[in-house]
């Protein structure tokens, strides 16, 4: 999968846009419009494309005993946060990874709205 494609699938997810916030032309941010939270950081790091993802921390462990590919995030928190080497992941389990990153970042329902 190359960066493109990754871009375009963070995309389907509702309320997903893009966003380049540093000067660094290479590093694309994924956010929810709504709440304006990150759930990925898409970049390449020492030639291999990856994207850092929001995870829950007993999860994060087991992903990264799992997958040689799965590590603690650069550049973010590490008990919260992994760098996924997108090509060394199966797909559908980088999806899932996106789809989990992408819930717990999401805006909150108001209460007002859960009655």
């Amino acid at each position: 999968m190359n960066k493109q494609a990754l871009i375009a699938h963070c995309l389907t997810y509702h309320n997903a846009v893009e966003d380049y916030p540093f000067a660094d032309d290479d590093s694309t941010i994924m956010r929810h419009s709504g709440n304006r939270k990150w759930f990925a950081l898409i970049f390449h790091l020492h030639g291999k494309l990856c994207i850092n993802l929001k995870c829950d921390p007993v999860r994060s462990e087991f992903l990264r005993r799992t997958y040689a590919g799965v590590y603690p995030a650069w550049h973010m928190n590490k008990e919260h946060w992994n760098t996924v080497e997108v090509n060394k992941v199966p797909k559908g389990e980088l999806f899932a990874m996106i789809v989990h990153s992408f819930e717990l970042t999401a805006p909150k329902i108001p209460k007002a709205k859960k009655k």
